[in-house]
């Protein structure tokens, strides 16, 4: 056994948050298809961005994802680059026109868009859960959404503190007729998304859908052409839509790797579901297995309020911080790879995007346990 092989002779099991594992069926055929892409000759990466070969790729991306994520025909879906720490200027510079945008700050990555959005508009802290320690979300009641507000923010799914919304609010409810502008970037495709409630989407690829490099911006028509003058035309959302994505050269290669995992996404059944509905299935039964285990342990610990735990990142503590050099070592041997927690948070992380199994899950849960018992 090697930290490259599981017990089983299987590759390891990757709970990274990202970039991420990926199904192995895609990189299976990504791996087959690496020096000649359907007869064409020419390796993806090698191809022209304006050629027959890479257009056929993007435009079956386009109408894969539009299917996977039930997106309205009134929506343009944009593939950029950037990642989602380029859409926090990228956005506050297409849709503030310079006034007043509102933030929800709900862990690490809200903070970082608010910081951001600060250099391009008059960026408001409508609510904070700062006072719990990220541990709970602020009660959509209690925010303070400006009259004025061009758009209000939120990130639904905090990849580091492993705190997510189970339901988007409703703006108009509350009082505000702003568009909701959404970072799904930690949980797209794995969980349907009520585009009603919606007025752009954006999020890397390298946790659920690709590699790193992909951008994807997920935007309604009426928010375009809206743009600052200091926006680049690479970036100005009106631009890259008019252009079909094709306005400077896209990742191709991440292009590519997305649609293959889209692709494989639809494939996807549980039961009578299909797609994301069966993915969602399957997540939440990973994240009950795992958090069933935690809660019933006096050795390990989760500090996020139950109603709103991530079922795409799970932070844990050993109740003996002294031992996690040791449990991170015996994951390693273990074929449990990429589950120490974030420098700002510490502990422990396992990532559960779509592509982890429920055997990667049960192996884990498997390892707490002996670790836990031998360690007692």
């Amino acid at each position: 056994m090697t930290q490259q092989q599981t017990p089983a002779g299987k590759r390891p099991y990757n709970f990274s948050a990202g970039p991420a594992a990926m199904p192995e069926a895609v990189l299976q055929r990504a791996a087959a298809e690496m020096l000649d892409w359907n007869g064409s000759g020419m390796s993806v990466m090698e191809m022209s961005h304006r050629g027959k070969e890479f257009g056929a790729i993007c435009t079956q991306a386009e109408a894969d994802i539009r299917t996977l994520l039930a997106v309205p025909s009134h929506f343009h879906v944009l593939f950029m680059q950037g990642g989602g720490l380029g859409e926090n200027a990228i956005v506050p510079m297409n849709l503030s026109r310079g006034k007043t945008a509102d933030f929800v700050i709900t862990g690490s990555w809200s903070i970082k868009s608010h910081k951001e959005a600060q250099r391009y508009c008059a960026a408001r802290i409508a609510a904070s859960n700062a006072d719990d320690q990220h541990t709970k979300l602020p009660d959509p009641s209690t925010w303070q959404l400006a009259k004025d507000a061009s758009y209000v923010h939120l990130c639904t799914n905090e990849t580091i503190n492993g705190i997510e919304f189970q339901q988007l609010p409703d703006l108009t409810a509350l009082g505000s007729d702003a568009p909701l502008v959404i970072d799904f970037s930690s949980h797209v495709a794995s969980r349907s998304v009520d585009w009603s409630r919606v007025g752009l989407a954006f999020g890397g690829a390298q946790k659920n859908l690709g590699p790193a490099g992909l951008t994807i911006v997920v935007v309604r028509d009426d928010l375009l052409g809206h743009a600052l003058d200091i926006c680049p035309s690479a970036f100005n959302y009106k631009t890259v839509a008019d252009n079909n994505s094709m306005y400077n050269t896209p990742p191709t290669w991440g292009i590519y790797m997305a649609g293959l995992t889209f692709q494989w996404l639809l494939q996807q059944t549980e039961g009578s579901l299909t797609g994301v509905a069966a993915m969602e299935q399957r997540n939440i039964e990973k994240a009950r297995l795992l958090y069933d285990f935690i809660d019933g342990s006096d050795f390990y610990a989760n500090r996020i309020d139950a109603s709103c735990r991530s079922r795409m990142n799970v932070p844990f503590f050993l109740a003996d911080e002294s031992r996690n050099e040791a449990f991170l070592a015996g994951a390693r041997e273990a074929g449990l790879l990429q589950l120490k927690g974030h420098k700002s948070v510490g502990g422990m992380r396992a990532s559960i995007y779509n592509a982890m199994p429920l055997a990667g899950v049960q192996a884990l849960v498997g390892y707490m346990r002996e670790f836990a018992r031998s360690h007692a």
